[in-house]
């Protein structure tokens, strides 16, 4: 991997980190601009990498990933703008930031957008990219080989990246309101918290490891569960009697509405 410099170092930027260094790259080929002096120095005695001042990231780093929250984008842009170069590659996770918005800032210099999503954490991102007007494919593939090590990347245009972030980027949150919905139904069928916890959490990953490994259609694996008269099928009777799948879809399509409508904040 290229030299690297991480601008903002919070929880993405952290997971970013311990993924990179765990796939191979050496502590001394990162650095990080981490503005909190206790921050930075945890993260020097934990993954025994330097923190420096953005002049100095961009000297050290080829590729320069922009991992602050959107409300610091202008400050930091007009600190970045005059030393990043078209030798450069910059990967911005700043959610719902345009690349259009970045460019008009970092003067002919490739960028690609990123939409990731919190299990980054655990090695089980998905991140989807899109190449701003100055990035080609060899910046796609180093945007794939840099985020690789924390779950799986996917090239979209950027006119879907509204569509993915309601749907990869907060769907961790759907899944965790979903689980947390089955664990009280549990307590209320009389089961501990704790035994209902252990239930769902294992049933949710299975599930997902088959939909995964399988390459069989949900409609499938849901079928394979529900058996004529049965108990799976009076639920799935209830939650199609309830709208579950018209409140999906409709929350879904709300949360691609607020991505666009906080896009055009950056146009």
């Amino acid at each position: 991997m290229d030299t690297l410099a991480i601008l903002g170092a919070g929880k993405l930027g952290e997971a970013l980190l311990s993924g990179i260094l765990r796939s191979g790259t050496a502590a001394d080929e990162v650095v990080v601009v981490e503005r909190h002096a206790e921050r930075a120095a945890f993260l020097k005695e934990r993954y025994g990498v330097r923190s420096v001042e953005v002049p100095e990231a961009v000297s050290f780093a080829r590729t320069v990933v922009v991992a602050v929250k959107p409300q610091d984008i202008g400050a930091l842009l007009d600190e970045l703008g005059p030393l990043v170069t078209p030798g450069h590659l910059v990967v911005s996770v700043a959610a719902g930031i345009p690349t259009a918005y970045l460019e008009k800032r970092l003067v002919g210099v490739p960028v690609v957008r990123v939409m990731p999503n919190t299990p980054a954490l655990v090695d089980e991102a998905m991140s989807a990219i899109s190449a701003g007007a100055h990035a080609g494919e060899e910046h796609l593939a180093a945007t794939e080989r840099l985020l690789s090590p924390v779950g799986k990347v996917l090239r979209v245009p950027e006119s879907q990246q509204d569509a993915v972030t309601a749907l990869s980027g907060s769907g961790p949150a759907y899944f965790f309101f979903l689980v947390e919905a089955m664990i009280d139904a549990g307590i209320l069928l009389g089961l501990p918290r704790a035994v209902a916890a252990d239930l769902i959490v294992q049933t949710a990953l299975g599930a997902a490891t088959m939909l995964r490994d399988t390459g069989e259609h949900p409609v499938q694996l849901r079928e394979a569960v529900t058996s004529p008269g049965g108990t799976t099928i009076m639920a799935i009777r209830e939650l199609e009697r309830h709208g579950v799948r018209a409140a999906l879809l409709a929350a879904i399509e709300a949360a691609r509405d607020r991505s666009a409508e906080l896009g055009r904040l950056y146009d």
